[in-house]
């Protein structure tokens, strides 16, 4: 998510256009996983990533615990326990950092994200570092490039001897002026940059428009480069999964959709996977869905048949996950009672 889910200010903005229904070309539904011949490793560490839940609303805050949550020990151990493959740790470095030359980023705050990262790695889930919440970059690309490029150089030079199975998502959800062919110019820098130290590590790159399905035929990528995967978001129906959010303008107005998996509402989604799945197979690149959830206003037996929906479906494209999130206005677990959402985490894990 690219605004907090529950203890976050509450400004209005223009919503991702996947959510909006807009005309496609119709095509023929296939739901046959890909199953490429060309560069096996990025797939086969797709399949490693599998199913994965996102630990949001901790450390891509402005500080720690501003919304919510500060990160334990035993959220990791839980989500391995309950059979999720990785961990997606969204993270605000852009407030950590020099806001000018060097743009040297905190060492306290490095030790902190090395901690969590070290908590998944002894679980032996497969952990994704992100750059989240850069909305300077989003507003002027050009003048916060530089600095964009000095972060990840650190970011990779300080993991550089970490496992493979620690992977690198370059920036969540671009957006606003950050517009996906300006985008890929600016990814393909940071992509050689970070190749400098990580020449074989795995990144995660996705288009913009909030990380939407329909903009991928605008991404462009360093076709020599075999060891991305490429991810896109995917919270549709929007005004299902967004009713009475309180970051969105309006959406209390939504108040008691519900999501009954009849035809229409799976024919609609599968023709969003489908898109994302053909340009797959084009292009020999595997697809991480990042991100999806509902919001907890929404009734739990719709939730959860649209996020069983939404899983089952992935995987039979081929696609590997990581639900938002874990344990916030979307969670899967409630940390007060200590207790998983049960509807939830089955349809995320039957």
């Amino acid at each position: 998510m690219q605004l907090s889910d529950t203890n976050a200010p509450t400004p209005s903005y223009s919503t991702p256009s996947v959510v909006s229904s807009p005309i496609r070309p119709s095509i023929e539904i296939n739901t046959t996983t890909p199953t490429p011949k060309e560069d096996g490793d990025a797939f086969d560490q797709n399949k490693r990533l599998g199913r994965g839940v996102n630990l949001g609303n901790a450390l891509e805050a402005p500080v720690e615990g501003e919304w919510g949550v500060v990160l334990q020990a035993d959220f990791f151990q839980l989500i391995k326990g309950a059979g999720f493959n990785s961990v997606r740790l969204p993270i605000r470095w852009s407030a950590h950092a020099m806001e000018h030359v060097p743009y040297t980023i905190d060492s306290a705050f490095f030790e902190r994200v090395d901690w969590a990262v070290n908590q998944a790695l002894s679980r032996d889930l497969v952990v994704i570092i992100n750059m989240h919440h850069y909305e300077e970059i989003m507003v002027s690309p050009r003048s916060h490039k530089e600095r964009f490029l000095s972060l990840w150089e650190q970011i990779a030079k300080h993991y550089q001897d970490y496992p493979d199975n620690l992977f690198f998502e370059l920036l969540n959800e671009p957006n606003g002026s950050l517009v996906t062919r300006s985008w890929s110019s600016i990814a393909q820098e940071v992509i050689q940059a970070v190749r400098k130290t990580n020449p074989k590590r795995i990144i995660i790159v996705g288009p913009g428009n909030w990380n939407s399905i329909n903009d991928l035929y605008d991404l462009q990528l360093p076709s020599e480069d075999r060891n991305l995967i490429i991810t896109v978001h995917y919270y549709s129906p929007f005004n299902f999964t967004h009713q009475g959010a309180e970051w969105v303008e309006g959406s209390d107005a939504w108040l008691g959709t519900t999501w009954q998996a009849n035809k229409a509402e799976k024919e609609a989604i599968l023709n969003d996977f489908n898109i994302a799945s053909k340009w797959s197979q084009q292009n020999h690149r595997p697809i991480f869905l990042g991100e999806f959830g509902s919001y907890n206003k929404a009734d739990m037996d719709s939730r959860a048949r649209w996020t069983a929906f939404i899983a089952r479906t992935a995987e039979e494209f081929g696609f590997s996950w990581a639900y938002w999130e874990f344990c916030a206005g979307f969670g899967l677990y409630d940390r007060d009672s200590k207790q998983w959402n049960q509807s939830l985490l089955k349809a995320l894990i039957p």
